[in-house]
């Protein structure tokens, strides 16, 4: 691993469950992790319920926006994790590779995402411990 660990967080969209991963990760590592996230079909925006859940847990995720995942993102990740992007991710011998099945929030309400929020920011935490990463709260 690099210095810094870095984490790729890859599913459809980029919309939702990897923009949450990605801002839980920005947040709870104080900056101690390079984080990116990406889709193998961005949309066109971040899921609003998505931002909505994020900030009712003081996290803002409005700035970010759904990228195009990319051959050069995987290869300068230590760690990538996909969420139901199936076969459309890039694989590299010798990385770290973890999928994470996790509901997809698109077209739910609230009170449907905040478990999957929830769940995601267990899951970061358990990412945090395993790169020997104390979290910041």
């Amino acid at each position: 691993m690099t210095e810094t660990p870095s984490a790729l967080f890859v599913c459809v969209h980029n919309a939702g469950r990897s923009q949450m991963a990605a801002g839980f990760l920005r947040e709870l590592s104080g900056g101690a992790v390079e984080v990116r996230s990406a889709g193998s079909l961005p949309a066109d925006s971040i899921n609003p319920i998505a931002v909505e859940a994020m900030r009712e847990v003081g996290i803002d995720i409005t700035a970010e926006s759904p990228k195009v995942l990319t051959t050069d993102a995987v290869r300068d990740s230590d760690v990538v994790i996909t969420m139901g992007c199936g076969d459309a991710c890039p694989v590299f011998p010798g990385k770290r590779y973890e999928d994470w099945e996790l509901d997809d929030p698109a077209g739910q309400g609230i009170d449907a995402v905040r478990p999957i929020r929830d769940e995601i920011e267990q899951r970061i935490r358990g990412l945090l411990a395993s790169l020997g990463i104390e979290p910041t709260r």
